[in-house]
């Protein structure tokens, strides 16, 4: 780990890799600001778990790691979130990193998902679905006084289950106490990924225009005027009655 001794910038671990003596890197599952989150197999009991390590250049005495925590513990009620665990103290060459554990759950990125289907976009009805799952989460999120700070499709997973999508995210990010400012953050970037599924500026065109109607071009000043909580988007996507057209 000689990248990992010269600047805990990035972790990059590869599958196999032990650390702690405690749990074995299956594979990488998404990473953002704070640090980085991967499949790992518990070694004593050979359950596999979500492993989230912090950057310690983001984790300043643990204040990142322990907002994290409590931010899941306090969202244990939201399908959205994957449960939390317990915490632990690794060592990489000289540095101390907090890993937190929380339940592994089975899916892809939904940027790969996205990637995988023919032209690398979605049609407009499997687009809208994803992301009122999405919204319906985030306004769950949103009423417990919360927020994620960091939605984009590579801490997204996605499992498709009959004509439903188990979706999970990941990598909450803490700027300090919940605002409307955070929340109104979420939303752009919900739409964003929205904007991204369905072919972003190449296809925009093509969009029917009551998805236009959500995307606004990208317009981050006129998405918050128009859906500034999750609960008029999801009540945008329930009754709107041209949404495919």
């Amino acid at each position: 780990m000689q990248r990992a001794k010269r600047s805990l910038k990035r972790f990059d671990l590869q599958p196999g890799y032990s650390f702690g003596g405690k749990y074995t890197i299956e594979a990488f599952l998404g990473g953002g600001v704070e640090g980085e989150v991967y499949k790992v197999l518990e070694n004593r009991t050979k359950i596999r778990r979500a492993a989230k390590l912090f950057y310690p250049t983001h984790n300043t005495r643990d204040k990142a790691a322990r907002a994290y925590a409590r931010k899941l513990e306090n969202l244990r009620h939201c399908p959205l979130v994957i449960q939390y665990h317990n915490a632990e103290t690794l060592r990489f060459d000289d540095a101390e990193v907090t890993c937190l554990l929380s339940d592994y759950v089975d899916g892809i990125l939904l940027s790969q998902y996205v990637a995988n289907r023919p032209g690398k976009r979605l049609s407009p009805f499997e687009a809208a679905h994803i992301v009122y799952t999405i919204v319906r989460g985030l306004e769950q999120i949103h009423a417990a006084g919360e927020y994620h700070g960091d939605l984009h499709d590579d801490n997204i997973l996605i499992k498709r289950s009959g004509v439903f999508f188990d979706i999970k995210i990941l990598d909450f990010f803490h700027w300090g106490n919940s605002t409307r400012v955070h929340q109104r953050h979420d939303m752009v970037d919900v739409v964003r990924i929205l904007y991204h599924m369905l072919g972003g500026p190449r296809h925009y065109a093509a969009i029917p225009q009551g998805l236009k109607s959500v995307c606004l071009g990208m317009r981050r000043d006129l998405i918050v005027k128009r859906f500034p909580t999750a609960s008029r988007l999801r009540q945008y996507f329930e009754t709107c009655p041209d949404l495919f057209s």
